[in-house]
């Protein structure tokens, strides 16, 4: 089977005969390039995330210190405005992916771009905790309309051939990281913090009409719009949900928390400042090369079998972080393997979600898999942060990680067996 294919197939339901799924039609040679339309969704997403995750989600970390020196505010009260971002995406992600899967997302990317660069402006103008947390909140509502799960949402619902193109998408934001971190760092210096959020949110605002040229126009009834007598209820008490919900509420924490607090502990470990930007921004390359072995294992590997590498990865890059020795080759070994893990899992989290349960309603199941691991998600920025507080530093914390690891492997095996 050439690769087009298996890709396909593994983003495809189980049970569907191959001319019923988008992509499926993909049994031609591995150098046919994608269709056109493709290529162009392809290009529109991945700009739009590549740019939405740098100024609205990997840019936060770096604003802490120079907040909290500047107004005095505590690492926990600066953290708590992601963790409302998070509450407030999570509670919309099942209606966003409603309309999605009714009516397509074009409109609601654009929107949801526009209105977390116009919240970036406001945060750069305001020197009060409320306020900021208010912003937090709002932003929220952007990021459930203009991230990842409806992005992805698009793709399935558009894409001849989905599973390459979210593979293709997945190539350019894999840099996003090693992009925003210096960048963001660099403006903080270079123009204060007020005047780094300035420049992102110019940079944000790009996105919508990059969206709104490049993504086509939606028309009529989707691909994975949901048939009569669909039940969400139903959907959502199978145990491979269950599963695979488990799974990905354990990696949420895990990935949330490392975002807001990667640096701080790089730091407090005794890294130099610019080992600590390289090792942050290593995570883009290293992910991408994740993803080339990926292609280059071709049919050989399922989305199940992606799944499994990707969890078992994960307890061992904790691990790694949790007992390496101030120096960089052993923080380089924990780079390489929580990288690859987490960029595996981002291909997981789309075409193996429609693997293994399937793509009808895909942006109302999606949406409820994020609304599932709310909790975990929006408790990981300020439960690490208290747990600094109290024991004086992030010793304990790459240990709580690994359990949770541990808890994501287990889990997604259970979900991956066929059935």
């Amino acid at each position: 089977m050439s690769q087009p294919a298996a890709r396909a197939e593994a983003a495809a339901p189980r049970n569907t005969p191959p001319e019923a799924t988008p992509g499926a039609t993909a049994a031609a040679p591995d150098a046919e390039p994608l269709p056109a339309a493709d290529t162009r969704l392809l290009w529109g997403i991945a700009l739009g995330q590549t740019i939405g995750w740098g100024t609205l989600y990997y840019a936060f970390p770096l604003f802490g210190a120079p907040l909290e020196a500047e107004l005095g505010w505590s690492r926990a009260a600066f953290n708590a405005g992601l963790t409302l971002a998070l509450l407030v995406s999570g509670l919309a992600a099942i209606p966003v992916g409603r309309m999605v899967d009714r009516s397509g997302g074009r409109r609601m990317l654009a929107w949801g771009a526009g209105a977390g660069a116009v919240l970036l402006l406001g945060w750069a103008a305001t020197s009060s905790l409320p306020v900021f947390w208010g912003i937090w909140l709002l932003m929220g509502l952007a990021h459930a309309a203009s991230l990842w799960a409806p992005a992805m949402a698009v793709v399935v619902a558009m894409a001849r051939d989905p599973a390459r193109t979210i593979t293709g998408i997945t190539f350019v934001t894999g840099f996003t990281a090693t992009i925003f971190t210096p960048l963001t760092a660099l403006l903080i210096e270079g123009l204060g913090w007020r005047g780094a959020l300035l420049a992102l949110a110019a940079l944000q605002a790009v996105v919508v009409p990059l969206t709104l040229w490049l993504l086509p126009a939606e028309g009529g009834r989707t691909s994975t719009a949901p048939r009569p007598g669909f039940s969400l209820w139903r959907a959502v008490r199978r145990p491979a949900f269950l599963q695979i919900a488990a799974c990905l509420g354990a990696l949420s924490f895990i990935s949330i928390g490392l975002t807001a607090h990667l640096i701080p502990l790089l730091r407090e470990r005794g890294l130099a400042e610019p080992m600590v930007i390289l090792i942050v921004s290593l995570q883009g390359p290293f992910t991408v090369a994740a993803r080339a072995l990926l292609f280059a294992l071709g049919p050989l590997v399922t989305m199940r079998d992606v799944g499994r590498l990707a969890t078992l990865l994960t307890p061992c890059a904790m691990l790694v972080l949790a007992v390496a020795p101030p120096a960089l080759l052993p923080f380089l070994l924990y780079a390489l393997l929580w990288a690859m893990a987490d960029g595996l899992m981002t291909i997981v989290r789309a075409a193996g979600v429609a693997e293994i349960l399937g793509r009808e309603a895909y942006g109302t199941i999606t949406g409820a898999l994020t609304m599932v691991s709310l909790l975990p998600r929006t408790l990981a920025p300020l439960a690490i942060a208290l747990l600094w507080e109290g024991f004086g530093g992030y010793g304990p914390v790459p240990w709580l990680l690994a359990g949770l690891g541990c808890v994501a492997a287990a889990a997604f095996f259970r979900a991956a067996k066929p059935g």
